[in-house]
């Protein structure tokens, strides 16, 4: 068997979390803790009830993002939209009733039990104008020119070349093709949290800074680059984002059998180190980009 590179090893664990996470029930506990309800990042991510109401509640159940790329932007029926890393599908099938029968929405995962719930999920839902394609984002399973939006919610912050994924992201759009993002960026991160194996799945320790984000837009040829909206978290936002669902759902959860990290640290007294360090240094942005 080849061994794999860096950037392997990083995409492969970031799948098995979120391959745990999927498949785990609603309240899972985590070494003796109380587990983190399900579903809650969605309710508070700037999604509306009507939209929630609207979609299957496994959908909803499963939405691991940071914000709604989809909330007041310009699609309309008959356009052609990409989702990266689609997850369960809530913003594909949010999608899919905004482009209608004439339009098409394709997502792109790498983790197999994602896509098998998206299909769930679609099928449910009784849209024939969605389908999910298996791949990395940063070599999209996407045709040259084909697209006219492309979307992602929290997950370009965990791919380890994200240069990669913003000239994929110029390479599908169609001439004139809008770029609409909900992600994770933050400021000054220290080592212990860029090194941490639990946040890098939970959207911290890949996160750059809002400068170097847009400046690899620009650099992948984008322009009319836009940050439409920031949310700056505070320290208790940052406690609960830290101890996130996710994290809370895999089932070492980065501890010994003692409820403890390898430092003897619980996680709950880790959380609250980070929260502390990094207020206000740590937000959700919704940016914007034109393919000229």
């Amino acid at each position: 068997m080849l061994k794999q590179t860096h950037h392997e090893k990083i995409r492969s664990a970031v799948s098995t979390d979120y391959a745990k996470a999927v498949n785990t029930p609603s309240s899972a506990a985590c070494c003796g803790g109380k587990g983190a309800q399900k579903g809650v990042v969605a309710k508070l991510a700037g999604y509306t009830d009507e939209e929630l109401a609207t979609l299957p509640t496994e959908a909803v159940a499963n939405s691991f993002g940071c914000g709604n790329p989809l909330a007041f932007s310009e699609v309309k029926s008959g356009d052609v939209v990409l989702d990266l890393g689609s997850g369960a599908g809530i913003d594909l099938l949010i999608a899919a009733r905004k482009v209608g029968p004439r339009g098409r929405v394709i997502g792109v995962d790498m983790t197999d039990e994602m896509l098998a719930k998206a299909n769930e999920n679609i099928a449910a839902s009784k849209l024939n104008n969605v389908q999910v394609r298996k791949g990395i984002i940063e070599d999209l399973p996407v045709e040259t020119a084909s697209v006219d939006w492309v979307i992602s919610n929290c997950v370009i912050n965990l791919s380890p070349e994200k240069p990669k994924v913003f000239k994929e992201i110029f390479r599908v759009l169609r001439q004139g093709g809008t770029m609409s993002i909900s992600d994770i960026v933050a400021e000054e991160l220290p080592e212990e949290i860029k090194n941490n194996r639990a946040l890098l799945s939970s959207c911290m320790a890949g996160a750059i800074s809002e400068k170097d984000y847009i400046a690899g837009l620009k650099a992948a040829g984008l322009v009319d680059i836009k940050v439409k909206n920031r949310l700056i978290y505070d320290t208790n936002q940052l406690k609960e984002f830290i101890g996130s669902e996710l994290k809370e759902t895999r089932e070492d959860c980065c501890c010994t059998h003692d409820g403890s990290d390898s430092r003897g640290e619980s996680l709950t007294e880790l959380a609250d180190k980070w929260a502390h360090k990094l207020a206000r240094k740590v937000w959700s942005i919704k940016i914007t980009a034109k393919k000229p």
